[in-house]
C-alpha cells in the first residue's frame, strides 16, 4: 500500500498522479503500485511540486511495516532506535501559533476600565 499526500502542489501534478493512484481526498492519494512505479512517481512529484510539499508512506518489511519519505516538509522522518518517527522542529511550532493580544475580550476590557 502506498499513500502520497500533497500540499500546495499544482493541479496538473494531481491529475498526473490519478493515472496510477486513487485520490480519496483533496491531495491524498492511495494505491498499490510496484516499487519501480512508486519510485518514478516520487521522482515526478519532487520535480513538479513547485512551492508545494509532499509526504510519501509505503509498505515494507520492517518492524513498523511502512516507511516515510518527505519533500520540502517541515516534519522530517528520523530513525530512533530502529523506528522511524516524524520530527517536528520546535521553531516551526512556535512561529505558526499566533499569540492573542492582551485584553482582546470584552471581559478583559470591562476589568481594565472598571465597567460592567
Amino acid at each position: 500500500m502506498t499513500v502520497l499526500i500533497l500540499t500546495k502542489c499544482p493541479p496538473g501534478l494531481r491529475g498526473f498522479l490519478t493515472r496510477w493512484l486513487w485520490e480519496i481526498s483533496a491531495g491524498v492519494f492511495i494505491g498499490n503500485p510496484s516499487r519501480r512505479v512508486r519510485e518514478t512517481l516520487w521522482a515526478e512529484v519532487k520535480g513538479y511540486a513547485g512551492n508545494g510539499r509532499a509526504l510519501l508512506v509505503y509498505s515494507n518489511d520492517s518492524e513498523q511495516g511502512f516507511t516515510f519519505e518527505s519533500f520540502e516538509h517541515h516534519w522530517q522522518p528520523v530513525d530512533h532506535e530502529g523506528l522511524t518517527l516524524m520530527h517536528r522542529p520546535r521553531k516551526a511550532a512556535v512561529e505558526s501559533a499566533p499569540t492573542p493580544k492582551k485584553g482582546w475580550s470584552k471581559a478583559s476590557k470591562r476589568r481594565r476600565f472598571g465597567g460592567r
